[in-house]
């Protein structure tokens, strides 16, 4: 998994070095933490979470006291900075390893996520965990493992976060694992409920690999108003470069699973790594991590009902032409007022990402703008992870490479 994604990013910093122009929207950018000073964790590959006193939380892949990756906790100083705090540090026995993805809340203050690795049937490899942190009442939290992947087809390495119900399940998907693709599986949507006594059941939903349905899906669903979920896969499908899917309750238990779209044919862009978000109008939207019109560098598109069950794809933008940015692999989020926002691990200035906004042009069409180019001087670079809004309207994230200690870093970007 890494060496592949190292690679790709090395493809996409020779190819988007061009001598073009691209629209640029001024704003300015902010280090919040610099990770590598110490055992603070490194290389965050995950979005934000804020809790409702303004603090944020996400996850960091590598450091920490057994270099396994951190649950960490920003809180604002009182002064402009912000103070971080380790609340877990993996690695230490069997409670998972390696966390890639975001975390979700509860509604009693306790945090969720998963590690893509670790847990008791494979301590030093890529089965993974769901895992639960809880606050203990004396400023500290404690981490519960609520399932190990691994075991019976159930799947493995988790790579997205989870998301929930509206009766208390959680839902994600595993990029391995699972029935079909004998070579180590192509993946599974799964579930897990509580069982009302502090435990968790499994369920695998569906198996991805049978046919062409779509293979090794890398991020998380989105649920939609009556309850059917969506998501993508990174390969698969008619033409083996992804798909958009639809998991549909079928009323005794079980879950279905359709195939909105496959990618691939012509330039409608191929690997989609990133997840779906909904507009209000029921359309989807995500971002391909490849293809489009020019070659390897991406895009961003729109999924439409036709009216008579099937989706129409349309896309809005082609990364590439010039330094727009390139290789796309975050969710997008909406803005108040409609408009896009997402990163790309590649292409930019200096071609190590950059942040950009979409924004309808009035006439059916999006334009692109860049806010920031990553990797000047000592900030971060290759962000993969998906943005998320303060209060006040500026951008968080977290940038896994680069910054003051070379370990990746939490930033800000603030309109001008």
């Amino acid at each position: 998994m890494c060496d592949e994604r190292l690679l790709s990013r090395m493809v996409l910093a020779i190819c988007t070095i061009v001598l073009f122009t691209t629209n640029i929207c001024a704003a300015s950018e902010k280090t919040l933490h610099a990770f590598g000073a110490g055992l603070d964790g490194a290389a965050p590959n995950a979005s934000l979470v804020w809790d409702a006193d303004g603090n944020l939380y996400g996850t960091t892949s590598n450091g920490g006291s057994h270099n396994r990756g951190t649950v960490f906790e920003l809180s604002p100083d009182g002064s402009g900075g912000w103070t971080e705090k380790v609340l877990h540090n993996f690695g230490s026995g069997l409670d998972g390893a390696t966390p890639v993805s975001s975390l979700v809340w509860d509604a009693d203050g306790n945090l969720y996520g998963t590690t893509v690795a670790g847990g008791t049937h494979c301590p030093s490899a890529g089965c993974g965990t769901v895992f639960e942190l809880t606050p203990n009442g004396n400023g500290g939290w404690t981490e519960k493992v609520l399932h190990n992947f691994g075991s019976d087809n159930d799947g493995g390495g988790p790579d997205a976060g989870l998301v929930w119900d509206n009766a208390g399940n959680l839902y994600g998907t595993t990029q391995y694992g699972g029935t079909y693709c004998p070579s180590g599986g192509c993946g599974t949507v799964f579930e897990m409920t509580p069982n009302g006594s502090g435990e968790w059941t499994e369920k695998v939903l569906h198996y991805f690999g049978n046919g062409m349905d779509g293979q090794y899906p890398r991020a998380g669903l989105v649920f939609d108003a009556a309850g059917n979920l969506y998501g993508t896969t990174t390969k698969g499908g008619v033409y083996s470069v992804g798909t958009v899917f639809e998991m549909t309750p079928n009323g005794d238990g079980g879950w279905t699973e359709k195939v909105l779209h496959n990618f691939g044919s012509g330039m409608d862009g191929q690997r989609p790594l990133a997840g779906l978000i909904f507009d209000a109008a029921g359309n989807l939207y995500g971002a391909t991590s490849e293809g489009g019109s020019h070659d390897f560098s991406g895009t961003v598109f729109e999924m439409t009902p036709d009216g008579s069950g099937g989706w129409r794809e349309k896309i809005l933008h082609n990364f590439g032409s010039g330094k727009d940015g390139a290789g796309p692999e975050s969710d997008l989020i909406f803005d108040g007022n409609g408009n896009l926002y997402g990163i790309t691990v590649g292409g930019g200035s200096v071609s190590l990402g950059t942040a950009f906004e979409m924004t309808p042009n009035g006439s059916g069409g999006w334009t692109e703008f860049v806010l920031h180019n990553f990797g000047v001087g000592t900030d971060g670079y290759y962000p993969w992870k998906a943005l998320v809004f303060d209060n006040a309207g500026n951008l968080c994230g977290t940038a896994p490479e680069g910054s003051t200690y070379g370990q990746g870093m939490v930033f800000e970007i603030t309109p001008d």
